[in-house]
């Protein structure tokens, strides 16, 4: 963020009128807050791919989720994930009263397309510790070929 001088006139009322002056103020204590805790909860699954030679490698992460309630599909070189969130949590006193009760169901889903085609009959999925884990063995002879020039 940049400081920036402005000049006013204080005698001129339309020169101390600023409707946006205080926007930068606003984004950063209003928005900003709101968008960041959008991203840090449960609600985007972040996924990473790793790369051999014979495989690729995903680690996706879905905590909360039952390994019953995540589906894994693959299409050639597409691969998607999906899972249905059932998270409660609930907060009691000491007299059994429900004092905060935070509750999140929906449905997460990725998709991403890979360099080469995946051999699926090959491929290995586990979930442990909120991680979902995926072996993605490459097809045989997807690399393509080049062509000699005549």
């Amino acid at each position: 963020m940049a400081n920036h001088l402005i000049q006013r006139d204080a005698l001129n009322p339309l020169g101390r009128f600023d409707p946006f002056s205080d926007m930068e103020d606003m984004m950063r204590d209003f928005l900003l807050p709101a968008l960041r805790a959008r991203d840090v909860g449960n609600g985007r699954m972040r996924i990473d791919i790793a790369e051999t030679e014979q495989a690729y490698l995903v680690q996706a992460d879905i905590p909360g989720v039952n390994k019953e309630d995540i589906k894994v599909s693959i299409d050639g070189n597409r691969v998607s994930i999906s899972a249905e969130l059932k998270n409660e949590r609930v907060t009691r006193d000491g007299g059994g009263k429900v004092v905060r009760s935070e509750r999140e169901y929906g449905q997460q889903y990725r998709s991403f397309v890979l360099q080469h085609e995946v051999d699926e009959a090959g491929a290995q999925a586990r979930y442990e510790n909120g991680v979902l884990l995926l072996d993605l063995p490459k097809k045989e002879g997807t690399g393509g070929r080049q062509l000699a020039i005549q």
